[in-house]
């Protein structure tokens, strides 16, 4: 029988044919598509011809569609719908995979070729995005391993297919654990909390099949589960179960993982020449060493210690005022800081998510995209991985932009978190090849018949998220090595962070934010306290971010612990965290670090790109118009559309014309007053 992945798909946008794929073929694929990518490689490193750009890095560039394709459509099922087989496949798909690059780094002819054209480059009349395409892939082969030979080249090849293997195992033991973990709620511990923490946990239970209302480690209905639960025993069995992830001991325990992956980056290091792993991987990044990165991260942690202290300083009365001997501890934090902030701003969270639906926030989302950018967004039908997702044709003047998928529920099936991911990335090489552009979220899903209602936190998500969207739908390059978020860690995320500041615009909310029974405007005053509120326990929050970013920088720079979670403990002493902050990722369940080495020294990055998406803001609070249309271009034009064709600090440099400092990061924090 024909395997639709090998086909030509004749569906609507290019969308993959998820309605006629089955798992099975999933696994024939992607070993078809490595037959024809090993072919094509072999074909290019064996030629007779003179190394050209065109007949090297194009056909490079070229080489593994197909692969590309069939990933695509796989990766988007195992992250967000995951079954027994395609976690099987994962397992089996990853060191596969890492062995097919590790070939192509040690293909001495090929690197040759492309040694070639790095030597006479000033002689081969190349456009300006055409030498960073050069310098980029010979760069990446260097890092990859290239000039290794012999048993080095052997052991870095063997390393790579193990953190490969690794990084998969470290994702799904957190999600089994994930996955395993629930607790019943009483019909008196649902009467105490609010209705839609109630009726999402009514619905999980549904969704489970177990016969009542539970509690899950999913963020969107633990979080709030800790924010208003009273019963001080019931917050603590929950946070300490959301805390264990990944250190539960048997198969799933990621402890010895983490410290076997945190040995093996280090000997792959130093077998590329650097003396820690944290040097290697900085050396591509904004930062460029590890003590820029952990100086700025320094330079925001005294200040939101100090905030964050003088909170628990209150947070400890009202502990004391409930009849406990104290002290504070990490489960009760939430739920003595939203007691607070409803008092000193008036905000109840319950009152507040009224008007905070889903469909409305979307609306709010492409309005703003609409009225910076131009885009136009129309729900479509196309073949789904998963009955949750929608999708949207992204237009301009009437041209195709993008296909917009958005799968926003929590479930079992999708491991947990926020992520946005391309099926299909931009390009020009093959053809005007549009993006097929993913957003995963895991809101709470509500009973059949409800309305989606979403805290402010998760609206921010939904914008942040769709600010990496745009980032991939506005690219325009010609290769997709360099489209979209190709670009260093510590710049992806500006367009994101950026993008959720567009939730804040007062005529935004005015809009948008609408009751979901009566349709009725959020109040001005309402609006205003909401607003007055967005630094409210931002100690809390800046601190237990930035403890898991230096965690994160002290694990690769310098010696690799043999006990990460020794090393974890040493390095929170050594800062002084807070005892009563947990930090956001410990590590047992630090993804963003251990299932793959995307964030690895680079956790950090939200951090740096924060720097800027404040500064950029500013750009347009200083001409007064969060939609000036000159300054929508001109980030369209220097940064959006650029994605890596060139060096992140010159494209920052070029929109705002200096790089920028800490101090409107801190103001945005509403940390300025703690710095001094």
């Amino acid at each position: 029988m024909t395997n639709p992945l090998l086909e030509e798909w004749a569906t609507p946008f290019g969308m993959p044919p998820f309605d006629r794929i089955d798992d099975k073929d999933f696994e024939a694929a992607v070993d078809v598509a490595l037959v024809e990518a090993r072919a094509r490689v072999s074909a290019i490193s064996d030629a007779d011809d003179v190394p050209s750009f065109q007949n090297t890095i194009e056909a490079l560039e070229l080489a593994d569609q197909l692969l590309g394709r069939v990933l695509g459509a796989f990766y988007a099922l195992a992250g967000a719908d995951s079954t027994p087989a395609r976690e099987e496949f994962t397992r089996k798909f990853s060191p596969m995979l890492a062995e097919y690059s590790s070939e192509i780094a040690s293909n001495s002819k090929l690197f040759a070729r492309i040694e070639a054209l790095w030597d006479t480059r000033d002689s081969l009349d190349l456009t300006d995005e055409q030498q960073r395409v050069l310098m980029l892939t010979r760069r990446g082969f260097v890092r990859a391993g290239a000039q290794l030979s012999g048993a080095e080249a052997k052991r870095h090849a063997d390393i790579k297919k193990r953190l490969a293997e690794l990084g998969t195992k470290f994702t799904q033991n957190l999600l089994a654990d994930e996955r395993a973990w629930s607790m019943p709620l009483s019909d008196l511990t649902l009467s105490s909390l609010p209705g839609f923490v109630a009726s999402a946990a009514r619905a999980v239970g549904e969704e489970r099949g177990e016969g009542g209302a539970v509690l899950t480690l999913s963020r969107s209905l633990i979080v709030p589960f800790l924010q208003y639960c009273s019963d001080r025993a019931l917050r603590r069995k929950a946070y300490e179960a959301w805390t264990a992830r990944g250190a539960n001991g048997g198969e799933t325990d990621n402890r010895a993982v983490a410290a076997e992956i945190l040995s093996l980056r280090e000997e792959r290091a130093q077998l590329l020449g650097f003396e820690n792993f944290a040097q290697y991987k900085l050396e591509t990044e904004m930062a460029e060493e590890p003590e820029r990165a952990k100086a700025l991260l320094m330079d925001v942690w005294r200040p939101a210690v100090r905030a964050a202290e003088k909170d628990a300083a209150e947070y400890d009365k009202l502990l004391l005022a409930d009849g406990y001997t104290g002290p504070l501890e990490p489960w009760d934090w939430r739920y003595y800081a939203e007691r607070t902030r409803k008092k000193v701003h008036d905000i109840d969270e319950t009152e507040l998510k009224a008007f905070f639906q889903l469909d409305n926030l979307l609306a709010a989302a492409f309005a703003c995209a609409h009225r910076l950018f131009g885009l136009q967004f129309e729900e479509v039908d196309v073949p789904k991985y998963h009955p949750d997702v929608r999708a949207w044709k992204v237009t301009r003047d009437g041209q195709d932009v993008a296909l917009f998928l958005g799968d926003y529920f929590a479930r079992a099936s999708k491991r947990s978190g926020a992520w946005c991911s391309a099926m299909r990335s931009q390009q020009k090489l093959a053809g005007n090849i549009r993006p097929i552009v993913v957003n995963v979220c895991n809101f709470a899903k509500p009973a059949q018949g409800e309305p989606s209602l979403l805290s402010f936190d998760d609206a921010r998500t939904l914008f942040h998220e769709l600010g990496h969207a745009l980032h991939q739908m506005l690219s325009d390059v010609i290769y997709e090595s360099i489209s979209g978020t190709s670009v260093a860690r510590d710049f992806v995320e500006l367009p994101s962070q950026l993008f959720e500041h567009w939730l804040e615009v007062p005529e935004v909310l005015s809009e948008f934010a609408r009751h979901y029974e009566t349709d009725a405007p959020l109040p001005e005053e309402m609006m205003q306290r909401l607003l007055a509120a967005s630094t409210f326990d931002m100690g809390f929050q800046t601190v237990e971010y930035v403890a898991s970013a230096l965690v994160d920088l002290a694990f690769h720079d310098g010696p690799a612990p043999a006990d990460p979670m020794q090393k974890q403990a040493e390095v929170l002493e050594e800062i002084g965290m807070p005892r009563a902050i947990g930090m956001r990722h410990a590590t047992p369940h630090f993804a963003h670090v251990f299932s793959g080495d995307g964030y690895s020294s680079g956790y950090y990055s939200y951090m740096w790109s924060e720097v800027m998406d404040a500064d950029v803001f500013a750009a347009f609070e200083e001409v007064g118009d969060p939609f000036d249309p000159t300054l929508a271009r001109k980030l369209e034009e220097d940064i959006l559309s650029k994605g890596g064709s060139e060096d992140a600090s010159a494209l920052y440099t070029r929109f705002r014309g200096r790089m920028p400092g800490v101090e409107a990061l801190l103001r945005g924090r509403g940390l300025m007053a703690s710095e001094a």
